[in-house]
């Protein structure tokens, strides 16, 4: 008898579980449904703006503002900036002779290299990204305009040119190549330049202020000059850059260019 009771009360067990089991199926099926969804979603919240294809026409108007100091392109040299050919793939600071900020090639040496959604990263704010970088530029908080830039940039960045890419571009008759043909006088230059560090860090860091520290000769004299002649507007750089000649533009561009970024 006991055991006849024993065997009821597992069945009873057994049924009870089963029917429990089939009870919870349907809600199970959607709980994995929902999560399912959710996750799907999550990942592509979290996908870079940069792995959607771009507009590389309209990116290009938008890198329009880029050019005054990288260039890109057959022929691309360093300017204030280093040249962008070769740019996806390359290793961080590491164009040849191009005076990188301490942090910049910190980031190198750690193994990062440039892609598209790094890429996406920095341009939304450089600053925050590598802390210390020397570019001036606060930010592309412009999802849109990220894309189509990096788009671009991936339409025209083919291999580093094989010709010396810091070589200085022959001097023609733009202005201010009277002073480019100058050998600055760094001492002078440092003379000069105690009006210049009162707003430009000597360190070469960017907070809020371009910096100066170790362009290349011509770029520099040649943003000096636009000033001068009013191709750049800025009250105070005008007023600064009124009353100086050849040889001074000249030294101060020598002693810029001669110190090392920190």
């Amino acid at each position: 008898m006991k055991t006849q009771v024993q065997a009821l009360s597992t069945d009873n067990r057994n049924f009870l579980l089963g029917a429990r089991a089939q009870n919870m199926r349907p809600c199970l099926y959607r709980f994995r449904r929902l999560f399912a969804a959710a996750l799907a979603v999550l990942m592509w919240s979290f996908q870079p703006a940069a792995a959607e294809d771009g507009d590389p026409v309209r990116g290009e108007k938008v890198f329009s503002a880029c050019k005054s100091c990288h260039q890109v392109g057959a022929g691309a040299r360093n300017g204030i900036g280093p040249h962008l050919d070769g740019l996806f793939g390359r290793t961080a600071g590491s164009v040849p002779d191009f005076k990188y900020s301490n942090a910049m090639t910190a980031k190198g040496q750690s193994g990062f290299a440039w892609s598209a959604h790094a890429l996406d990263i920095y341009l939304e704010k450089p600053n925050a990204f590598v802390p210390g970088t020397r570019m001036s530029f606060r930010g592309m908080r412009n999802v849109n305009d990220r894309r189509d830039v990096i788009a671009y940039l991936k339409s025209v960045t083919g291999a580093a040119p094989a010709e010396d890419p810091t070589a200085a571009a022959p001097v023609g008759a733009e202005i201010g190549a009277a002073a480019m043909t100058l050998e600055g006088d760094i001492a002078y230059g440092e003379y000069l330049s105690t009006e210049c560090v009162t707003c430009h860090q000597i360190s070469g860091h960017a907070d809020g202020i371009p910096s100066i520290i170790g362009w290349p000769k011509n770029a520099f004299i040649r943003a000096l000059f636009d000033y001068k002649t009013n191709v750049r507007t800025h009250q105070v750089m005008q007023n600064m850059t009124t009353n100086l000649g050849n040889e001074e533009i000249a030294a101060l561009a020598a002693y810029f260019g001669s110190i090392e970024p920190q």
